[in-house]
């Protein structure tokens, strides 16, 4: 049984940064690549980070070089360092597997909400 288990959310002033953590269990973690994923109010879930089974690392183009995703094998855990954080970040992200433009894993964790204000 597949379960993603999101945390580390929480409520940050503009610039500010926050640590995600998703443990995962139920899957072949080392063999699966993982992502970061959001989504805010009235708006589609969107990919924003993912990282490959050889630690290899993407983002979207409203992230990069704000947001790092890095994995712990040892620890089914991925991570994703939010920093210089923008009120566009407000969102509640999940993590899940990406495959062919969606999610590899049908059950999604309950996520961790994002709020980015002052």
């Amino acid at each position: 049984q597949v379960q993603l288990v999101e945390s580390g959310g929480g409520l940050v002033q503009p610039g500010g940064s926050l640590r995600l953590s998703c443990a995962a269990s139920g899957i072949l973690f080392t063999i699966s690549n993982m992502g970061w994923y959001r989504q805010a109010p009235g708006e589609q879930r969107e990919l924003v980070a993912t990282v490959t089974v050889d630690d290899t690392t993407n983002y979207a183009d409203s992230v990069k070089g704000r947001f790092t995703i890095s994995r712990d094998n040892a620890k089914d855990t991925v991570y994703l360092q939010m920093n210089s954080l923008k009120p566009e970040d407000t969102a509640v992200y999940y993590c899940n597997s990406p495959y062919k433009g969606g999610a590899l894993f049908a059950s999604w964790g309950q996520g961790t909400q994002v709020s980015v204000s002052s």
